[in-house]
């Protein structure tokens, strides 16, 4: 079925992404996918490496004029300040030694990945643990939204909140008709990807005044899925639930704490006849009323908008950086080392967690409709969805 690694380290040569399952004949635009590799550059807040880097990808196998071949995949996105790094990340051992980071970040994987691995080194863990790793992700979701598109699912993510600043919950809706052309356009031309244009002067205000007091600010961003058929997931094991593999995918974005799906957390202080999705028939359609169970029950997309949410902690680098130990000595420090970093990396998050949606139901539609050909799989869809009635029970 599908799956893909990536490989790479943060000031290597180039980081990787290989994948497999995809179909034979789907439509590649390569400008597309380095479209949503800037899309993960911007936003207000970024630091000084995005102005270093300018994310392409390069293909190296499993695509011909244009079209997937059905075998494996490998892009390439090279890493621009690697020219800085040759000898500090050379592959092969130096003459000499390069200084050994030791001083501990706090809220960043150097303890645990140190302690873990046995390094006496951090650097070896930042390389890895860096976020830098999300670009070769974000290629990997580019194809697979590609992928989506041919059976008309769409992927969109807007900014919710930035530190205290957050839109206004008592009026949510979750709806298909709650984002329309003209909200997701705002979204796109905001620097914090917010589509209220008051509540985007107040981000940007509050992340300039937590810049200039050397801080950081985190946030919370929703991801949406529209188009999405009836019947991706599986109430048959806990593992093929579609809650816990989004829930799984959206946590594994760096600096991620808390995912929601749908009406999330708010819904635990209602009755439940105020929770629960009343489901209409008209013609040969269903549809609900409300949307709070966020496009899925019992494991099971439901036909409705999937919907969740990514609660983002602040970025653990500080301009005035926090106390510490030094590894190497045992030693109780005032502060550890500070490296460049960005100031809050909501907005891009939220395009890190379209491509983390996009994979989770890639992988869930060919399970689905599975074939190895992107013509199969329409006509695995076309029966499905013409067999798509509730059962009846039988006539005497």
């Amino acid at each position: 079925m599908f799956r893909f690694l990536t490989s790479g380290e943060s000031h290597g040569p180039c980081l990787i992404a290989t994948i497999e399952g995809l179909p034979a004949n789907l439509p590649f635009d390569l400008a597309a996918l380095d479209a949503q590799l800037a899309r993960r550059q911007g936003g207000y807040g970024r630091g000084a490496r995005m102005r270093i880097e300018s994310d392409r990808a390069e293909v190296l196998s499993g695509i011909r004029h244009g079209k997937t071949l059905g075998s494996p995949i490998t892009l390439r996105i090279e890493n621009k300040d690697w020219a800085n790094w040759q000898e500090k990340m050379s592959a092969a051992p130096i003459a000499e030694a390069t200084e050994a980071v030791t001083r501990v970040r706090p809220g960043h994987a150097d303890f645990t990945g140190a302690v873990k691995y046995a390094q006496s080194d951090i650097r070896n863990v930042i390389e890895r643990s860096s976020s830098r790793e999300t670009a070769a992700r974000v290629a990997v979701g580019a194809i697979c939204r590609q992928f989506l598109a041919q059976f008309g699912i769409t992927l969109q993510s807007h900014v919710v909140a930035i530190g205290p600043i957050t839109l206004d919950q008592t009026t949510r809706s979750l709806s298909a008709d709650a984002w329309d052309d003209a909200f997701w356009e705002r979204v796109e031309a905001s620097p914090v990807r917010c589509g209220d244009p008051q509540l985007e002067a107040a981000m940007i205000a509050h992340i300039d005044e937590i810049r200039s007091s050397g801080d950081t600010a985190g946030g919370i961003f929703e991801v949406v899925a529209l188009g999405v058929p009836i019947g991706l997931g599986s109430y048959s094991q806990w593992d093929r639930r579609l809650g816990s593999r989004l829930g799984m995918a959206l946590l594994s974005i760096p600096a991620s704490k808390g995912v929601e799906i749908g009406g999330g957390f708010a819904v635990a202080g209602l009755p439940g006849s105020r929770v629960h999705d009343v489901l209409r028939h008209e013609g040969s359609a269903y549809s609900h009323l409300t949307n709070n169970a966020g496009g899925l029950e019992g494991g099971i997309t439901n036909g409705e908008p999937l919907v969740a949410r990514v609660a983002l902690k602040p970025i653990p680098t500080l301009a005035r950086p926090l106390p510490s130990v030094d590894l190497a000595t045992g030693e109780n420090i005032a502060a550890t080392r500070y490296e460049r970093s960005d100031v809050c990396v909501v907005p891009a998050g939220g395009v890190v967690g379209e491509a983390m949606l996009a994979i989770v139901l890639a992988e869930a539609f060919i399970e689905k409709f599975g074939g190895d050909s992107l013509e199969e799989m329409r006509a695995h869809l076309a029966a499905t969805q013409a067999m798509a009635t509730v059962a009846q029970p039988p006539t005497d």
